[in-house]
C-alpha cells in the first residue's frame, strides 16, 4: 500500500528522537519528490509533536544567560539555541503540510516539502557543529514556547502562514546578518558559514509563505495586508518590531507595507 503525504508529515512529528526526526523529514521530502506518496491526507495531526527527553524546555523567563557574546561558552549556547528553533521548525513544516495541504494544490506541498528538508539539514549542521565545539543539542535548557504559534494556530491555515513563516520566520532575515558578524569578528567562519546557509534559505521559506498567504487571500477575495495585520492582531502574542532587514524581506516579498505601519503601531 503507498503512503501518503500525511503518513509521512505525521511519522516526523511522531519522531522523537533527533536523528529519528532528520531522517524521516528527509525521507518525506525524497519520497514525495520522487512521486512515491499519495496526495492524500487520511490522517490528523497531533496536538503537540514527540520531544526527546532533552533538552529540558523552559520558559523564557527561566532561561538560563548565554554569557558573553565573545566566550566560546556563550556562542555554544547560542547555537544551541539556534539549533532548537531549527529543530521545532521540521515539525512546523511538516505539520502545515499535513494539516493543511489539503486545502491548497500540490504546489503547495512542493514547496514544504523543500522547507522541511531544509530545516532537517540546517538542524543537522548546527548539532554537528555543536560536537565539534564538544557540545551537542540537549546539552542545555531550551525554549519552551516555540510551538506556541502552531496551537494558536492549529485551525486556520492563514493564519499558520501570517504568524510562522511572515513573522517568526521573517524575524530571522532581520537579526541573522548581525548574528553572523558576531562569529566572524572571534574568527569562527564554520558557524558563520552554516548561519550563511540558513539566512538564504530562509529568504525562500518567508516567500513561499508570502506567497501562499497571498494566495489564499486572493481566492478569498480579501487584502492580503489588511487581513495579516487582523491576523497578528487575534494570533500572535508578541510584537513586530524594527530594526527590520527591508531588503532581505523584500526579496522574500514581503515589502514594509505589510509591516511598517504596524510596527510603528
Amino acid at each position: 500500500m503507498t503512503a501518503t503525504v500525511a503518513q509521512a508529515a505525521r511519522a516526523v512529528l511522531d519522531a522523537s528522537d533527533p536523528l529519528a526526526k532528520v531522517t524521516a523529514a528527509r525521507r518525506a521530502a525524497r519520497e514525495w519528490r520522487l512521486g512515491r506518496l499519495d496526495f492524500a491526507f487520511d490522517v490528523t495531526m497531533p496536538d503537540e509533536p514527540a520531544r526527546p527527553p532533552v533538552p529540558e524546555l523552559l520558559p523564557p523567563n527561566r532561561m538560563p544567560k548565554r554569557g558573553k557574546g565573545g566566550s566560546e561558552r556563550g556562542r555554544v549556547a547560542l547555537i544551541h539555541a539556534l539549533a532548537h528553533i531549527e529543530f521545532v521548525a521540521i515539525d512546523l513544516a511538516f505539520d502545515l503540510i499535513g494539516r493543511f495541504g489539503a486545502q491548497f494544490p500540490r504546489a503547495f506541498t512542493d514547496d514544504w516539502m523543500r522547507v522541511g528538508a531544509d530545516e532537517a539539514m540546517h538542524f543537522a549542521l548546527l548539532d554537528r557543529r555543536l560536537k565539534q565545539l564538544g557540545s551537542q543539542y540537549g546539552a542545555m535548557p531550551a525554549h519552551a514556547g516555540l510551538w506556541e504559534a502552531a496551537t494558536a494556530t492549529a485551525d486556520d491555515a492563514a493564519a499558520r502562514l501570517a504568524v510562522v513563516p511572515m513573522v517568526l520566520e521573517a524575524r530571522g532575515l532581520d537579526v541573522t546578518p548581525t548574528t553572523i558578524a558576531r562569529f566572524e569578528a572571534v574568527g569562527d567562519q564554520a558557524t558563520a558559514a552554516i548561519l550563511g546557509r540558513i539566512f538564504r534559505d530562509e529568504i525562500v521559506h518567508v516567500r513561499a509563505g508570502t506567497r501562499w498567504f497571498e494566495s489564499l487571500c486572493a481566492a478569498r477575495g480579501i487584502d492580503s495586508r489588511a487581513e495579516w495585520r487582523a491576523l497578528l492582531d487575534r494570533y500572535f502574542r508578541g510584537t513586530v518590531k524594527p530594526p527590520f532587514n527591508d531588503s532581505a524581506r523584500e526579496t522574500a516579498g514581503l515589502t514594509r507595507d505589510y509591516y511598517e505601519s504596524l510596527a510603528a503601531g
